[in-house]
């Protein structure tokens, strides 16, 4: 996938086509009893309502009669009293029938969304690094929440509405040829104008909706962006400028709105006019026929067949809404399925196995990797990490670093090569059962919003308090916890706000210890750590990494003097590879020179 920013409209890679709908309805299939039960009291609902103009039709024509003495006065209102008990009978049935129907519906609607609102956050958690790197998270964000919340209406009414309405309409059409076959003729001569019409504008509805969403996507995830910065943003008094790019996304996104509601509004007034006209052609043919007297055409028979004019163009127009509401959640169900059709990149392979207990060894043969194509991260590493060694990376910015350790997780697939640990290839086994048995501590120290007790143990769900705070105590947290005014379960806000970055780290480096990993992968683990906290939390490390394979990134050199290895990497390539003192004997090295020019600095 291309990479993505806020102001770049998405490109859809997979077009839209029918399809798409069979598979929402998948996640209908589980409520199709209640759908069809809804379906079906809606029909009878619709039958029973139909009978509401014949019924005012014999009121009138009662009381017509009572006027030219065919019928007696009590006749007549004995009659229309009936009637009216007749009509208020089924007016009460219509609205006990519609009641259980939204109540039905409203339960399919939220079952389905959550259906496709749960199937689309898991695969998310499966998608590899390399899909989120390429895209921002507001675009992510607003499919889960947004675009499936706008299929609230077309799940929860507009199917049912729609088979209903189409029967309804059958029944319509019915009654009216069964009144007058003239006249339901001309009332159908409007449908050919409407039917036109849409197909005329529902290419560009679609297109329209397609853009709107586009800049929907472009303006949350803006949003995001700048609230994810705000530290950043106040720090630097960007707010005016910030306000600029938000006030032009936001007006791109209100054009678009507009733009693509307009063809929404189209369809409503046509059906209004249609409505007006065929209405108005009949009461002209109608009263011109009655006062001729040369057919049976009776007050009461007009009153009823105008009835009929107004219940067919109602589902006309509630078929045309959803019609509209169609062509937008095109657009929204191109976006979500879009993203569930996104390949999981890194997943276990078809006979893959669970990963025995890790011993440690670890090694890289031949691995080259890119995040993009021809252009090579690592080119052709090769080193073994023997079972309790401590392996420091050490190098330039975008060296590669990261990189090596994120491939021994396997958070992305090699390009060639094969990475081994205790002679497995990681290829060959399952990602879960690999994951679970290390410990990783990434440069992001990422807080989730709950209690410290809470972050600490999020690797370790089955950890103990104790458990939990002797980790606290090995990497030198617990004091600082302990003078939090709930020590340990003190509610922290989401990424941390209210620590410090070094606390961030500790807590971090707890979680990773807790896991009691075999391997332990630490990213700059100490880089926000003031320099006394560190010589205590090396104190615990020692402990740590005794009898554990460990992978240390670290820009203080320091740091990592007595790792068994170090191995200084640029531009994708090991280039030297020691002990600390092996490496400051090699004349003019990488290592030695980076080494003194941190000594040199911290001297001055």
């Amino acid at each position: 996938m291309a990479r993505n920013k806020y102001d770049i409209d998405e490109e859809l890679e997979n077009k839209f086509d029918a399809s798409q709908f069979k598979r929402l309805l998948k996640y209908v299939g589980p409520y199709k009893g209640m759908l069809i039960t809804a379906i079906v009291i809606m029909i009878i609902s619709s039958a029973l309502s139909m009978f509401m103009p014949l019924v005012m039709k014999d009121a009138m024509e009662y009381v017509e009669y009572c006027t030219k003495k065919l019928v007696t006065e009590d006749e007549a209102t004995r009659r229309v009293i009936i009637d009216a008990v007749i009509m208020t009978v089924i007016i009460l049935l219509c609205a006990v029938i519609l009641r259980f129907k939204i109540l039905l519906t409203s339960k399919v609607g939220q079952g389905v969304i959550h259906a496709l609102r749960k199937k689309l956050f898991v695969h998310l958690q499966e998608l590899p690094f390399s899909y989120y790197d390429d895209k921002p998270h507001g675009k992510i964000q607003v499919r889960v929440v947004n675009y499936i919340n706008n299929l609230s209406d077309l799940l929860s009414n507009g199917i049912v509405n729609t088979i209903t309405d189409m029967f309804s309409l059958v029944f319509i059409v019915g009654f009216m040829f069964y009144l007058n076959a003239t006249f339901a003729i001309v009332c159908l001569l409007g449908l050919p104008i409407l039917i036109a019409i849409i197909w005329l504008v529902k290419t560009r509805q679609r297109k329209a909706w397609q853009i709107q969403s586009n800049k929907q996507s472009n303006l949350n995830a803006y949003i995001s962006e700048s609230i994810n910065g705000i530290r950043v943003t106040q720090s630097f008094v960007r707010e005016g400028a910030n306000t600029i790019i938000f006030n032009r996304l936001n007006e791109d996104a209100r054009k678009a709105w507009l733009n693509a509601v307009k063809y929404n509004f189209i369809l409503s007034p046509v059906v209004d006019n249609i409505t007006a006209i065929t209405t108005s052609v009949i009461y002209v043919l109608g009263v011109s026929w009655l006062l001729d007297g040369k057919t049976d055409i009776t007050v009461g028979f007009l009153v009823a067949f105008v009835g009929y004019i107004s219940r067919f163009w109602a589902p006309i127009t509630t078929l045309a809404s959803f019609y509209n509401s169609l062509m937008t959640a095109v657009s929204y169900l191109e976006r979500i399925f879009e993203t569930i059709d996104e390949p999981v990149l890194v997943k276990d392979k078809e006979g893959a196995v669970p990963m025995g207990e890790i011993v440690g060894k670890v090694e890289f043969k031949d691995v080259s990797f890119s995040y993009e194509d021809d252009v090579k991260v690592l080119d052709n590493i090769n080193f073994t990490a023997e079972v309790g060694q401590s392996y420091a990376i050490v190098g330039p910015t975008g060296a590669g670093k990261t990189t090596i350790v994120n491939l021994i997780s396997r958070f992305y697939n090699l390009d060639s090569g094969q990475i081994l640990i205790d002679g497995v290839d990681i290829t060959d086994v399952t990602i879960k059962s690999l994951r679970t048995q290390m410990g990783v501590m990434m440069q992001d120290s990422f807080i989730f919003a709950g209690t410290i007790m809470d972050n600490i143990r999020y690797g370790n769900m089955d950890a103990t308090d104790e458990d939990v705070i002797r980790a606290a105590k090995t990497v030198c947290a617990h004091d600082f916890i302990m003078t939090l005014e709930n020590g340990y379960d003190t509610e922290v806000n989401e990424r941390g706000s209210r620590l410090s970055a070094g606390q961030r780290q500790l807590i971090s480096f707890a979680r990773a210890v807790l896991a009691d990993p075999k391997i332990l992968i630490l990213d700059e683990a100490t880089s926000s750590i003031d320099t006394e906290t560190e010589i205590l939390l090396q104190q615990g490390l020692n402990e740590l990494l005794k009898g554990r394979t460990s992978f240390i990134i670290a820009h203080r050199l320091s740091t990592i003097k007595n790792s068994s290895c170090i191995m200084y990497v640029d531009k994708g390539k090991i280039i030297e590879m020691g002990t600390h003192d092996e490496l400051m004997e090699i004349p003019d090295g990488m290592y030695r020179n980076l080494y003194m020019s941190q000594y040199d600095f911290l001297k001055k």
